[in-house]
């Protein structure tokens, strides 16, 4: 197995591929930080659900995608931050994703955090992707 220089970005390119595809289910290799972003993608309604395998070797996140209209909820993401260049916003530079309508995903000292909950408890971090 190859090592993955961004593996968020592996992971999030995964999501974007299976609403194209229209695949039902995305599995991933699982990790704390995979978890959490799709945590958060559940919260907000982009996916219906996920779990953790860990009876296979290595782990893996499976994720239902969620569908309206035929049409996928996750319509588009974008890495922000990576590993050639970080990117950094302090808790009034949060960014809004299309008007409100699509999630910045933070990671601060307080864990991922979506844009909204950032600027809510005034914190800011790392500027990790914004999804729509």
């Amino acid at each position: 197995m190859s090592q993955l220089s961004d593996p968020i970005a592996d992971f999030l390119t995964r999501l974007r591929n299976a609403g194209t595809a229209k695949q039902a289910q995305v599995i991933a290799p699982y990790s704390k930080i995979k978890a959490e972003v799709a945590r958060i993608l559940k919260q907000e309604g982009y996916i219906t659900d996920f779990e953790v395998d860990n009876t296979a070797t290595p782990a893996v996140l499976k994720l239902t995608m969620k569908f309206v209209n035929r049409t996928p909820a996750l319509t588009g993401v974008k890495r922000v931050s990576r590993p050639g260049l970080r990117k950094y916003v302090g808790s009034k530079e949060v960014p809004r994703v299309l008007g409100g309508m699509g999630v910045a995903i933070i990671s601060s000292s307080r864990g991922l955090l979506t844009g909204r909950d950032a600027k809510r408890e005034n914190v800011g971090g790392e500027l990790l992707a914004v999804i729509w």
